[in-house]
């Protein structure tokens, strides 16, 4: 989760607003362990993710039901572009599954570069040297990041690398559209969110996994605790918190807060898991951060 200026007609934030600022993009730092917990017990591949982010959106179907007029006012392409922010969030969770934890993050946390590409290219904004530095950094950290984790030449390898990398492209299309002014509230603007990640899992669950397997005896309730955890606490809760956020806080600092997540992220795939992460990928993943950082420096058109 990243890209601070998703959602126009920011108000004034106090300090609710700021530690929520801090603590979802934490939680979502920390996503890939529910996640992995579920594929432990129920091994259910992409179908954990459909499963978790189908709970969220019946989470906030009553919500959406009673905002429906504010849904039907709002610009289509920016709803258009909240399920595409959706879309991209399933393609990150799946590559949690299949990739290396702090690699996929990074390669989400690339979506400064695609931003300023997509701004330049598609809507011909101008661009600042500290976009085009960002965009630099971000390359060379990220190539660091690879080569350090798989060795070789330092390109995405594995399906959780393309995965990771095209989850950071999507939400740089769908942060972008979304300048379009929403009339929905936080809730609302989730319901959308998780609706079309619904159907980008089901696609992507009915081509990779087959049929959903069943829930094992032995660890069913187990398995239904991780989803209602994955379902309403991060896919519902924490993503209506963040849409509210969204609205009430000045894009760059919720940018350089939410910064949060990379490095919640990484470190806690470093501690806790067996994968590969030496020096060259902490270096890789500090120069990540700063070109998401360089990014903030100036987010309106006319940088």
């Amino acid at each position: 989760m990243t890209q601070s200026a998703a959602i126009p007609g920011h108000g004034r934030a106090g300090p609710t607003v700021f530690i929520a600022a801090l603590v979802v993009p934490a939680l979502w730092g920390i996503y890939w362990v529910p996640l992995r917990a579920l594929e432990a017990v129920a091994a259910a591949g992409p179908w954990a993710t459909f499963v978790a982010v189908a709970v969220g959106a019946l989470a906030m179907a009553p919500f959406a039901w009673v905002g429906r007029r504010r849904i039907r006012a709002s610009n289509p392409w920016a709803l258009v572009s909240i399920g595409i922010g959706g879309v991209s969030f399933i393609l990150y969770s799946n590559g949690l599954l299949y990739g290396h934890v702090a690699v996929v993050i990074l390669l989400f946390y690339l979506t400064p570069v695609w931003s300023v590409i997509i701004a330049r290219l598609w809507l011909g904004w101008p661009a600042s040297w500290w976009r085009y530095a960002a965009i630099g950094l971000g390359l060379g950290g990220i190539a660091l990041v690879l080569r350090g984790s798989h060795g070789g030449l330092p390109l995405p390898t594995t399906l959780g690398d393309w995965f990771g990398l095209a989850s950071g492209i999507m939400w740089s299309i769908s942060s972008t559209g979304l300048r379009t002014q929403v009339a929905t509230n936080g809730v609302e603007t989730n319901f959308i969110f998780c609706l079309g990640g619904a159907v980008a899992a089901l696609v992507l669950a009915l081509g990779l996994g087959g049929s959903p397997p069943p829930l094992p005896d032995d660890a069913a309730l187990e398995a239904l605790a991780w989803i209602a955890a994955l379902g309403v606490g991060w896919w519902g809760v924490s993503l209506a918190v963040f849409m509210w956020v969204a609205r009430l806080m000045e894009p760059t600092r919720l940018g350089i807060l939410m910064m949060t997540e990379a490095i919640v992220g990484t470190l806690s795939a470093a501690i806790f898991t067996a994968e590969p992460f030496g020096w060259i990928m902490a270096v890789g993943a500090a120069l990540v951060v700063l070109a998401a950082y360089l990014e903030t420096r100036h987010e309106a058109p006319a940088a």
